[in-house]
């Protein structure tokens, strides 16, 4: 299979700021990801797509096949990462010449992902014959018995019912916490319409010890504990 791995990693961040540059174990975040995606072995191509030269230049001393400038629009606070994809796979085509098949996104901001979790995750995207594979780690909190929500007036009830209800949290289906760590597509599929889940869309589980995405200062601190401990 023809494949291209993409990273996405925006120069503006509110919760971190310059997280994707801060060092991580002595290399700039953003390095790591470039690092899984060429020892997993699988990509005709690495790009990483930012509006930040800092990053490009940090992904280019990486090693990344491709440095993408992305466009202001798709780098504002409010803008959605898919359209991202989008654009750094349709430079990536256009700049190599080549059309890819299978499209793997990996967030710069989950560097505890291992080769093979990657590997793992593009052997059930390519043998399953789906459209896309999110990844994630099993939940913490059941919808069905211990997440709450809360409604209009103020009470709260259980997030989610089942039909006969759920009386052990241990006979609820099983249900997992998004870890924002691996984005997978059919190349086809997602440029004909780019978003995450399709009707067909399949789970790759990883452990809750690689599943954590930095989205804020104590984020980062546990991610660098753990990697210390590796």
């Amino acid at each position: 299979m023809n494949r291209l791995c993409t990273i996405c990693a925006r120069g503006g961040s509110k919760g971190v700021p310059g997280k994707n540059l801060r060092p991580l174990a002595g290399r700039p975040l953003i390095a790591h990801s470039v690092d899984q995606a060429r020892a997993s072995g699988l990509f005709a191509a690495v790009a990483v797509s930012s509006d930040s030269p800092d990053i490009l230049a940090a992904a280019a001393a990486a090693e990344a096949d491709l440095t993408i400038e992305r466009p202001a629009a798709l780098a504002t606070d409010t803008a959605a990462k898919a359209p991202a994809i989008r654009h750094a796979v349709e430079a990536a085509e256009a700049r190599l010449g080549r059309r890819f098949d299978t499209l793997v996104d990996l967030d710069a901001t989950s560097p505890l992902r291992l080769p093979e979790d990657i590997r793992g995750a593009v052997a059930l995207l390519e043998g399953s014959g789906c459209a896309s594979v999110v990844t994630g780690a099993a939940a913490r909190r059941s919808p069905y018995s211990n997440l709450v929500e809360r409604r209009p007036d103020g009470t709260v009830a259980v997030a989610k019912t089942a039909d006969p209800p759920v009386v052990r949290r241990q006979d609820a289906p099983a249900c997992f916490d998004m870890n924002a760590s691996i984005y997978l597509w059919r190349r086809d599929a997602f440029l004909a319409d780019p978003r995450v889940f399709y009707p067909d869309t399949r789970l790759f589980e990883m452990p809750e010890a690689r599943s954590h995405d930095i989205d804020s200062e104590l984020d980062f601190e546990i991610v660098a504990l753990l990697w210390s401990r590796r």
